[in-house]
């Protein structure tokens, strides 16, 4: 994403899963919101949802998103993948931290 407001990382993408989730906000919402991820079909699914449950929320409805809100979203993940919810929910946490930086 071009010009965007905040943009946050987690993850280590030289022995696993990494995502970069950007944001661009207006009066306080999240107007737009995009992601590049590093990692397996789980992580891709997850780093997906956490962009569509963060979009059109309010920085403080985003930072509310939980790892089980994401896995419900996708009707859930096989328990060898459940981490993986984690990738998004913390990218995003990064990701207005940053916002909320500037």
């Amino acid at each position: 994403m071009i010009d965007y407001d905040g943009k946050g990382t987690f993850g280590d993408p030289s022995c696993g899963d990494s995502l970069t989730i950007y944001i661009k906000v207006k009066d306080n919402i999240i107007e737009d919101i995009s992601f590049l991820v590093f990692g397996c079909t789980a992580s891709v699914a997850t780093s997906s949802m956490t962009t569509v449950l963060a979009k059109g929320k309010s920085i403080e409805e985003a930072l509310e998103i939980e790892e089980e809100d994401i896995v419900e979203a996708l009707d859930g993940l096989p328990e060898n993948k459940l981490h993986c919810s984690n990738l998004g929910v913390q990218a995003l946490r990064n990701t207005v931290k940053d916002y909320l930086n500037k």
